[in-house]
């Protein structure tokens, strides 16, 4: 094909029914579930066939940008633009960045866009590679394309498409309607239909199509995305959209701004696929696309098991022992252990949520916290002290940096240190230390072959991740 498929990679999702392996920092499309991929690196290799795609164009919220750059390197992909959502406001407005973003790259005559959710699986990838392929000649044709799943049962969780006359000489098919998620017996109505397929939340569309249909039908979106736009600043090599006029956009997804609105004048395809999809949004859906034992059930990690059935355990953290369960979750981490039957697995959130209100930081973080120059973990704490065990890459830098209320002893463990504190700069070798006191400016950096590993002991009267002025920082970051 002569014209490339520009693919857009929606990466603001929180998957908080997956918590408490996916919390707020860190969240489903950045973890590996069935092998070492994320399911965000997994969503950009799709697409990485240069004869095909361009390079991705990423929309994610600003706490993630330094993980999904990191995503991209480990397979040395590189992204066309990363667009940082100051707030999140569904697909129809990331999807709008996104055109514009299209638009002024690559104009108006080459701006072909596949659009995905970053935190979905498709096994078969070979096939949904050449659907792709074969959708791109119906969108340029000026039609809004969804990607509709052939389903495999009466799913109650999904919202579903009615497929309408064929479109001449293509794989695509004029939508009828758009059907809100069913009951069980309309849903099993639907499968023997065999008309109706699972709204996917995949589309391909041209960029200066969905943005001149969304101006008509949604100006307050257009309006405010464009704006948010040209006031964009760079920051890196991210895009940094207004944060005041892109709030001011509608919450709301592409399917209620555009899709369902266009569906009864003929301007909307959806495309069938059957290619292994899923869109894995609870433990269920993980357990049922995870490895299993002639019981049904699926482990990870430390676990033994006696006359258990169609159970999946996850153990990060120590043995797990199971005797006589059935239809049981199990996720054990270092901070938390989630216990949850499968019928409830939809319910996760309800939890999150409840925690949430309580301010509970096992929402947003794990022990372990990911940072673009290493991590820390959280080892101990207690009134007045907390232990952290610091990672630093290869060539990498803290920030220049004071704490109000702590003071840090650094006893390196593995590595050289290269430490300023004040107007001195010195080296610490493995097994040596220092102490950094309250109120002094000070930056770590490794400067070595080999990643540099301390122990960091805070004491003082307020140990808090705010407690941070930044003088400088090599990251870009001000908070």
């Amino acid at each position: 094909m002569d014209q490339k498929i520009i693919p857009v990679i929606l990466s603001g999702g929180s998957g908080t029914r997956l918590w408490p392996l996916s919390r707020a920092l860190n969240p489903k499309q950045f973890l590996s579930f069935f092998g070492k991929n994320s399911l965000f690196q997994d969503t950009a290799l799709r697409v990485s066939d240069k004869n095909t795609f361009t390079n991705s164009l990423i929309v994610c919220n600003n706490e993630h940008r330094f993980i999904a750059a990191e995503n991209l390197a480990a397979f040395g992909l590189k992204a066309e633009s990363i667009i940082l959502e100051p707030i999140g406001r569904n697909t129809a407005p990331a999807i709008a960045v996104a055109a514009l973003d299209v638009l002024k790259n690559f104009g108006a005559e080459n701006d072909l866009m596949l659009v995905m959710p970053s935190d979905h699986i498709i096994k078969d990838e070979k096939g949904f590679f050449e659907v792709v392929k074969k959708a791109a000649a119906i969108a340029k044709q000026n039609y809004l394309i969804t990607f509709g799943i052939v389903p495999s049962r009466a799913e109650t969780g999904y919202g579903y498409i009615k497929e309408g006359a064929p479109i001449k000489n293509s794989v695509g098919f004029l939508v009828e309607k758009f059907v809100e998620k069913p009951n069980k017996e309309t849903a099993t109505s639907f499968v023997n239909q065999g008309s109706y397929v699972w709204n996917s939340g995949i589309f391909m569309l041209r960029a200066s199509v969905y943005l001149e249909e969304l101006k008509k039908l949604q100006p307050e979106i257009g309006e405010a995305c464009e704006a948010s736009y040209l006031k964009a600043t760079k920051d890196l090599d991210f895009i940094r959209l207004d944060e005041e006029s892109f709030t001011k956009s509608p919450n709301i997804s592409a399917d209620y701004a555009v899709m369902e609105k266009l569906a009864s004048a003929g301007k909307i395809a959806v495309v069938p696929l059957d290619v292994g999809w899923d869109d894995v949004g609870n433990w269920d859906a993980i357990a049922q696309n995870s490895p299993q034992d002639e019981n049904k059930n699926s482990f990870l990690g430390d676990v033994v098991s006696l006359n258990s059935k169609n159970c999946y355990i996850n153990s990060q953290s120590g043995i797990v022992a199971a005797l006589g369960l059935e239809d049981i979750i199990v996720v054990n981490l270092k901070d938390v252990v989630l216990v949850a039957h499968k019928n409830q697995a939809q319910d996760v959130k309800k939890i999150f949520e409840l925690l949430k209100e309580q301010k509970r930081p096992e929402c947003s973080s794990h022990t372990k916290v990911l940072r673009p120059w290493g991590s820390f973990e959280t080892l101990d704490e207690a009134n007045g002290f907390k232990v952290k065990r610091i990672v630093v890459k290869q060539g990498a830098s803290l920030s220049l940096q004071m704490h109000h209320h702590r003071a840090e002893h650094w006893i390196v463990v593995r590595g050289n240190a290269i430490v300023t504190c004040e107007d001195k700069e010195f080296t610490l070798k493995q097994g040596e230390s220092t102490f950094i006191p309250l109120g002094k400016k000070h930056r770590l950096e490794n400067k070595g072959p080999e990643s540099l590993e301390i122990i960091e002991v805070q004491t003082g009267r307020y140990l808090g991740e705010d407690d941070i002025v930044r003088f400088s920082d090599i990251y870009g970051r001000n908070k």
